[in-house]
């Protein structure tokens, strides 16, 4: 077991890898009263075809996702309703890369962590349960398939990539989750559901120590293979296709544009990458920066206006948008700032800011359990620590981030997805 105390930030992080290969991190926090646990494992939506022991095997898509739907069945009951009566507040997630199970208490956390780790390692299958799902599943694919959110999100990434898998939903499509059986199920448990594929992340007022021994003791003591996943190939550099448009019913244009950037693999060399560009996004397109005050006082742009940078699935993007009735009018000003920065560069007191601001919002993360626990995990799996991120953070200068502005938004790196309202017929006068 390795501790480490980080003097700036006043944290402890505790890490054991244990010989199965679970990688676990743990910050105690002995001065609150709750509690947070995630189990994850690095396997998602986009991880549908694979290579184990030298054979490469394909699945339907949506199987990560129906798996983490199915993973709270137990033989005696439902492991939500097991948490939930002992005051916890069970959850779980899936993405394009990691599947998520995880809780919050301020009572019986032991009880709660062993309830935890026994259903997700116990996989509990039945034909006719699987079956009931699908229609379950089914129904709530047809529902999000109509929301301009929806739409115009995977537009986009279609725009983006020709053919990492990313592209499609996580939860698949009605036909894909068709193909499903209760021995796909237990056949994707197996292979991505061992320890050496998974990390448990804890923060809170827990006893280390306990919480590494009942992994130790519940989990399987062997390690297994860890699959390799084929994500559709090297992709170009420019998207696959510049725009999609679509109409639907909403009040106004709704828009995402984005870019891809080719990802640092592992440890340090990409919570660094992250950091840059969490700061070039936040000095570009934060509610302070020059380009979004100014584009909202002319109206080009609204309180909606969001952007992040995502990195899944063996790559990273950058996503930003929301509502505008003159889409054009927004990008041709992004376009406009790009070629500025790129001529005149960046104004050293505003990257500043952003610096500063930046380094706030990872203070603040530390006071969340659920957002340290999520970066924890996601940091086991890229091989950093998230911890570092405040030493990190100091060493990113201004070119840093100019060079990760000019590389990665010109005008050739976009595509855009842009959902317009329904045209209305109107009556002859």
């Amino acid at each position: 077991m390795q501790k480490e105390y980080f003097k700036n930030i006043d944290e402890t992080l505790i890490s054991e890898v244990l010989p199965n290969g679970l990688k676990i991190n743990i910050v105690p926090k002995p001065q609150f009263s709750k509690s947070y646990a995630m189990f994850a494992t690095n396997y998602g939506g986009a991880d549908r075809r694979f290579k184990l022991s030298g054979q490469w095997l394909d699945t339907p898509a949506g199987v990560a996702h129906f798996l983490e739907h199915k993973m709270f069945d137990m033989p005696d009951g439902n492991a939500l309703s097991v948490l939930s009566s002992r005051g916890a507040s069970p959850n779980a997630f899936t993405s394009s890369c990691m599947t998520a199970y995880h809780f919050e208490s301020t009572s019986q956390f032991d009880e709660n962590l062993r309830t935890l780790l026994t259903f997700v390692s116990t996989p509990y299958f039945m034909p006719e349960s699987v079956q009931k799902e699908q229609g379950i599943i089914g129904q709530e694919i047809r529902m999000v398939e109509d929301t301009p959110g929806y739409v115009l999100y995977y537009n986009l990434l279609k725009c983006l990539y020709s053919a990492n898998p990313v592209r499609d939903s996580v939860a698949g499509t009605v036909e894909s989750i068709a193909e499903i059986t209760s021995d796909t199920l237990y056949h994707c448990h197996k292979v991505f559901y061992n320890p050496s594929n998974m990390t448990l992340a804890v923060v809170g007022n827990v006893d280390p120590d306990a919480v590494i021994a009942m992994a130790r003791g519940i989990l399987p003591s062997e390690p297994g293979e860890v699959p390799e996943s084929d994500f559709g190939g090297e992709e170009a550099e420019t998207p696959h296709q510049s725009n999609s448009k679509a109409t639907m019913e909403v009040s106004a244009p709704q828009f995402l544009f984005g870019s891809k950037l080719n990802p640092e693999k592992k440890g340090l060399p990409r919570l660094r990458q992250v950091l840059i560009g969490e700061i070039a996004l936040r000095l570009l397109f934060g509610p302070s920066s020059p380009f979004y005050t100014r584009l909202y006082a002319d109206g080009l742009l609204n309180g909606s206006f969001e952007y992040e940078l995502d990195y899944t699935a063996g790559t990273a993007m950058i996503l930003a948008g929301g509502e505008s009735r003159n889409v054009d009018g927004v990008m041709n000003e992004l376009n406009t700032e790009i070629a500025k920065i790129k001529t005149d560069g960046l104004d050293k007191i505003q990257f500043e800011n952003a610096r500063k601001s930046h380094y706030g919002t990872q203070l603040r993360i530390l006071s969340s359990f659920s957002s340290l626990s999520q970066e924890l995990a996601n940091g086991a799996f890229a091989d950093y620590r998230p911890l570092d991120v405040f030493e990190e953070i100091n060493k990113i200068n201004l070119s840093d981030v100019r060079d990760f502005i000019t590389d990665n938004l010109s005008p050739v790196k976009l595509a855009l997805s842009v959902v317009s309202p329904l045209e209305r017929e109107t009556k002859g006068q």
